[in-house]
């Protein structure tokens, strides 16, 4: 009987380390466990196609985290996407010619920000809008333009 009560123990003990383990792998894939609380500035992008990025997706510069995404709203002027990042305080340096671009990660295709940085003197601060972006790849669209191409090959 003794035995039996230690062993129930022992399971309960294991499931609840599995539940706290799941818990915190959850946070990692939803980009929640990464908490930034320091200062930071907002700076915008404008880009015409942002495929699946979610707000609190990286902004990466070299592969290290320089911000996150705080926002996506839509511009009725242009038709763009709107995208405001907001970056770290300690990467107050990044000039204002920087590239923006929309890249995809991993296999689940977590899409995030990559910044290529310019070579202006001046540098990016709160308010400013990055000018040069490229959109997120479509698969889709990849796909549709390789199989229009190769339809035209056939006519000719």
């Amino acid at each position: 009987m003794k035995s039996s009560r230690q062993l129930e123990i022992l399971v309960g003990i294991f499931m609840a380390i599995g539940m706290v383990a799941l818990f915190f792998l959850a946070m990692q894939v939803s980009n929640l466990g990464t908490l930034h609380t320091g200062d930071s500035y907002n700076v915008t992008a404008r880009f015409d196609n942002i495929g699946s990025l979610k707000v609190k997706a990286p902004v990466t510069m070299a592969g290290v985290e320089v911000g996150r995404v705080a926002n996506i709203g839509f511009d009725k002027e242009r038709f763009q996407a709107l995208v405001t990042m907001s970056i770290y305080a300690e990467y107050d340096d990044i000039p204002e010619d920087t590239y923006a671009k929309i890249l995809t990660a991993g296999l689940l295709g977590e899409q995030y920000i990559g910044l290529d940085p310019g070579g202006s003197d001046t540098v990016l601060k709160a308010g400013s809008e990055i000018q040069i972006t490229q959109s997120a790849l479509v698969l889709e669209e990849v796909i549709g333009q390789f199989i229009f191409s190769k339809a035209q090959e056939g006519e000719k």
